[in-house]
């Protein structure tokens, strides 16, 4: 899409949206919105139908309104809501056109995940009390209208980090939910830190007998069963959003290492600490590549994902400085330093997961520097914009590697608009910061980047009740920049958007914080 073409989409929104047609506007914006003419009026009984796809997503649009008559039956050419497979290569996988005509709704894509996204868009142009509340579908109307929509990106990731601090199984489907709703479809899930190691690896049960309870806050304690993150990950599936595990190596792994402490360099449990340290996984011991090997044969088996994130951030090397085993494995494989020997640690886990048919994510850290090549399959993670800018990006785009852009200014939403506990005011970011200054948010992207996350770090003691204030309604201007191509709204126009939004949050049970630093009213502590 050139620039002239950006521009006439835009003005058609924006005149679209000055109209009033819509009680709640769609978010993330669409690629294209035409006004038709008429209304479309719910009935009593409402049919949906498909012909050779959309029958998943005709079932999940009908559990949406459980007390509604709703039929759902194949092959009926005239129902109420009309699923319709098409061959449109410029709609791609996740694209789709959503048809709201007087006499029907026709969502038309290319694939089942298309529909589902028609499904997202159709549920936002309802009002809350019917999506989300008490009101009857049969009451509702649509204006007409006809919208064509795809993603910038394959890849839109929310992170939520459960190493530093326990979330429910149930708290992590509602989130699922929720990133549906904003059409992202990665949950990055970080299941291992200092503070407790979260996932059931049956090899090595005290990874969670010990490991899982190494922290003693409150939500500190725990750790997901296998049966548990088979079950998220079957209704992940549902929502067409793919669990990628993180199991963070060589560093930020002392809740292992205390368990297992014959893995670090000197045989010593390490203590427990809330940010990171020195103490790795030994990368000179044989034992270490054989028990992570181990560990990540049951993450393959668990998720099905194409994606493994191994880590790789923040591992100071003072201790394999000074540790003979690692100084031997430098001096038998040929390196330059211990941090060649962390490139040759992730070289070998990547090789293995290389095998099962799977591309490793690391954070930047892993191209700061030069030194032992990584394998193809390497994905990098660019996140320190605060310390190195856009080197990660720079370097692995010029090592060949794809990249997700995802810098800690400003995509960590765990940064609150004002100061809170070890937040102080360089850590915080407003909903206007991120729409207009996001390093992450790439104009015209290289062909490698592969797509843009947002991550929710749990540091400090971010407990499972001060989530939604984070995350909402600042995420919404990171959904908008993962999935919306061409010239955006003035920002003024788009906060009103989100601001539109706030009676469907309320209705979904989120309590979302201050999206402004002067809306934070005096003495919020964000807890």
């Amino acid at each position: 899409m050139n620039k002239v073409d950006a521009k006439i989409i835009l003005v058609i929104i924006l005149v679209f949206i000055s109209s009033g047609i819509c009680s709640q506007k769609i978010l993330p914006m669409p690629f294209e919105i035409k006004e038709l003419k008429g209304t479309f009026q719910f009935r009593e009984t409402t049919i949906i139908s498909w012909d050779v796809l959309g029958e998943k997503t005709a079932v999940y649009l009908k559990g949406k309104f459980p007390n509604e008559r709703i039929l759902a039956k194949k092959g009926q050419p005239l129902a109420d809501i009309l699923f319709k497979r098409i061959d449109d290569e410029d709609l791609g996988d996740e694209g789709y056109n959503l048809k709201i005509l007087s006499g029907q709704i026709i969502i038309s894509a290319n694939t089942e995940t298309g529909c589902f996204y028609g499904v997202q868009s159709l549920l936002h142009l309802l009002p809350p009390d019917v999506a989300y509340g008490s009101q009857e579908l049969q009451n509702a109307s649509l204006a007409c209208m006809e919208i064509i929509d795809k993603p910038k990106y394959s890849w839109r990731s929310f992170m939520l980090d459960s190493g530093r601090q326990y979330q429910t199984p149930e708290f992590i489907k509602q989130y699922l939910d929720r990133m549906a709703m904003l059409k992202l479809n990665v949950f990055h899930w970080h299941l291992t830190e200092g503070q407790g190691w979260r996932i059931e690896i049956k090899k090595y049960p005290k990874l969670t007998s010990i490991g899982s309870k190494v922290a003693k806050g409150e939500e500190q304690q725990g750790f997901y069963t296998q049966d548990e993150i088979r079950d998220i990950v079957k209704y992940a599936e549902r929502l067409h959003i793919t669990v990628v595990p993180e199991i963070d190596v060589p560093g930020h792994s002392e809740a292992a290492m205390i368990a297992y402490p014959e893995l670090t360099c000197f045989g010593k449990a390490p203590e427990t600490v809330m940010a990171f340290s020195p103490n790795l996984f030994c990368g000179g011991k044989e034992e270490t590549y054989t028990f992570l090997q181990n560990v990540l044969q049951e993450v393959c088996d668990l998720f099905p994902s194409e994606y493994i994130h191994l880590g790789g951030d923040e591992a100071p090397k003072d201790i394999w400085d000074k540790c003979p085993d690692c100084q031997a494995k430098i001096k038998n494989e040929n390196l330059i330093n211990s941090h060649d020997l962390q490139l040759y640690f992730s070289k070998r886990l990547a090789r293995f997961l290389g095998t099962k048919k799977r591309k490793v994510i690391f954070w930047g850290d892993v191209v700061y520097q030069e030194g032992v090549e990584l394998p193809d399959n390497v994905v990098v993670y660019w996140w320190n914009w605060r310390g190195h800018k856009d080197k990660a990006l720079v370097n692995a785009i010029a090592k060949g590697h794809q990249v997700i852009c995802g810098t800690n200014y400003y995509t960590y939403l765990n940064f609150p608009v004002t100061p809170w506990n070890n937040y102080r005011e360089h850590r915080t970011f407003d909903i206007k910061t991120v729409y207009e200054e996001n390093p992450s948010d790439l104009e015209i992207p290289h062909n490698l980047v592969l797509g843009m996350g947002t991550c929710l770090w749990t540091d400090w003691y971010v407990k499972q009740n001060m989530i939604d204030r984070r995350v909402f309604p600042r995420i919404f201007a990171l959904a908008e920049q993962m999935w919306s191509s061409g010239q955006r709204l003035p920002f003024d126009t788009f906060y009103d958007l989100v601001k539109s939004k706030y009676q469907l949050l309320e209705k979904m049970g989120i309590d979302y914080g201050p999206a402004m630093g002067y809306e934070v009213p005096d003495g919020y502590k964000w807890d």
